[in-house]
Parts: C-alpha cells; structure tokens; sequence
C-alpha cells in the first residue's frame, strides 16, 4: 500500500468513525436503568400516575423504569433536581400542570425554567377535577352553594392544598366569578389531609382531583357538586358538569406527563415518546387508570406536547393575574 493510498485509507476509515461514534450510544440508548424523578411524596395523582406507567414504560424501553420521589415546595425541588441532571435520557421528569405551568407564574425566584430546561416528550394521564361538599355543608348544587354563601359572606370556608396548585386556582377562578366571600383553610402535603377534614365537616368544600376524591364520593362520606370536565364522566353521570351550572370557565385538567433533560440527543426523545405512546395505549394502563379516574392519554408528538405546555403556561399565567392569587 502506498503512503497515498494509506492516507487516503486512514482519512476515510477516521470519517466513517466520526460519523457513527456519537450514534452509537444513543443507537443502543437505553443500555441501562432509567430514573424519573416524582415531585411530590408517594400516594399523590402524580405518582399514582407514574406507578400506574411503571410496568409497560419499562416493558416498552427494555430497561428498568426507576422512579425517584423528590417532593417538597410545591414541587419544585424534585422539578429543580431534574433540570440538572446530565441530558443523556437517564434520568426524566415525570411533571404535571402545577408544576410545569403554573409555579413559573408564581415563583419569581424559581431556578427552572420548564420551556428552557426540559424537552416536553408527552403527555401521559389527565384526571378531571371535581367540586366536593362535606356531608354537612347544606347545598347540593352550584347554585345553591352561591345563594348559601353570598347569605354567610366570610362564614363558609374552602380547603386549599397548596396555594399554587391548580385546584386552589379554580377554587380562586369560580369564587372570583360568582362574588363569593369565603376563607381559605391552606393545607401541605397534598389533599389527603384537607380530604380528611372535609370528611369531618371540618372544611366545606374544595375543588380536588377526581382520582383522589372518586372513592370518598361512592362511599358516601363526599358528595360532588360539579366536575370541571367540558362532558360529564362515566364514573359520576348524575354530576353535571360547572359549564352546565354556568361557569363555561371553570373547565379544567390536572394533566402529568414526560419530559427530558434539555440537550437529551432528538433520536432519544423520539424513542421515549414511542415508548409513551406504546404504554398508553395497552389495555392493562388504560385499565388502571380509568379505574382511579385517570384518562390515559399520550401526545401525537413531541411538539404537540410543546405546544400545548406553553398554551397551558399562559392560561393559568391570566389566572393568576385575574384573580390576584399571591404566595403569602
């Protein structure tokens, strides 16, 4: 071989390698377990949500699905640890409306910036929200909870868990649009411990998660007002829907779904997505979920998903303005 023909032959085998390297790891990507990180203690949608997925992510990406609960602070230390993670497809943020679309509009010194940070992969369950009364509280219907209220003005309270939270948010949207005068009785750690004093007769009413509330209501120990659904649901039909009691805008969702690191390589994503897509669709998940009052549901592509968290961003950013709602 002649040094020309040599060097010729090295140059081409150095492209050739250049070229393919890189692909390589994200060729056989995913070549080891996958963390996601869970803002927020076991027990709550987001994590029912993500346990519900568990299996058939894991089935679909070939690798186990690790999940990791960072809760605290209203999600966002779980949504601020992700962010800094390497951007190799290992570790993933399993996010949701609250976290993702509305602590930025709240949080002015909050170190994440989702559209910055993450890469939206898909949507992945949606659960309806839904207005529940303790057994106490006399009104059975939308209106004749304005009518009881507005004739006790700063008498009858309402459970708030979190105050950036998206059923806080529809609790201040409704209240703001009827004219009602009522407390606010704040809690932490998610609305188990606010569903518990509603149980008690505690607390009045509160806008809540359909899946935390649904079994409490078919028990018998809640009854539902309205659901913010835009069509009643299959699991409650005798409840209507706030559009039908009125309040078109009270029309609502908390969604959660997968988002990657920014930077995570694009063949990656696509994989991730087609991983979500193929979960999403298997009766076992859908199953699960609709039980527990969740809709399994998954976005046509990245960019849907893209799309539609910054839709989301700026509506609950015009409720938060509207309504005046502010961390004490």
């Amino acid at each position: 071989m002649s040094k020309r023909t040599a060097a010729s032959f090295f140059a081409g085998a150095f492209v050739i390698l250049a070229a393919t390297g890189p692909a390589q790891p994200q060729a056989a990507y995913p070549s080891q377990p996958i963390r996601v990180i869970v803002p927020f203690a076991p027990g709550g949608a987001t994590d029912i949500a993500m346990r519900m997925m568990q299996p058939g992510l894991s089935q679909a990406l070939g690798q186990p699905v690790v999940i990791d609960n960072r809760g605290g602070a209203a999600g966002n230390i779980g949504m601020e640890t992700a962010a800094r993670a390497a951007p190799d497809g290992y570790t993933l943020f399993f996010g949701n409306v609250g976290t993702t679309a509305i602590n930025p509009n709240f949080y002015r010194d909050l170190a994440v910036v989702p559209e910055r940070d993450f890469i939206p992969v898909s949507i992945a369950a949606e659960t309806a929200g839904i207005l529940v009364a303790s057994n106490k509280f006399p009104p059975n219907s939308i209106k004749e909870m304005i009518g009881y209220v507005k004739a006790r003005p700063g008498k009858i309270n309402y459970g708030a868990s979190g105050i950036s939270t998206l059923n806080t948010l529809e609790m201040e949207q409704f209240r703001r649009t009827a004219g009602l005068d009522m407390l606010q009785v704040p809690y932490k750690g998610g609305a188990g411990p606010a569903l518990n004093d509603l149980i008690a007769g505690h607390v009045d009413v509160m806008f809540v998660t359909f899946s935390a509330a649904i079994g409490h209501v078919k028990s018998g120990n809640l009854k539902a007002l309205a659901v913010t659904t835009r069509n009643r649901l299959e699991q409650l039909p005798d409840v209507p829907t706030m559009i039908e009691q009125g309040f078109p805008e009270n029309v609502s969702s908390s969604w959660q779904g997968l988002f990657a690191i920014t930077g995570t390589p694009q063949p990656i994503v696509v994989k991730l997505h087609a991983a979500i897509v193929e979960t999403m669709k298997d009766p076992k998940t859908r199953k699960l979920m609709n039980d527990a009052g969740m809709l399994a549901t998954s976005s046509q592509s990245p960019q849907e998903f893209k799309a539609y968290l910054a839709a989301e961003t700026a509506k609950w950013k015009r409720v938060v303005k509207d309504t005046g709602a502010k961390l004490e």
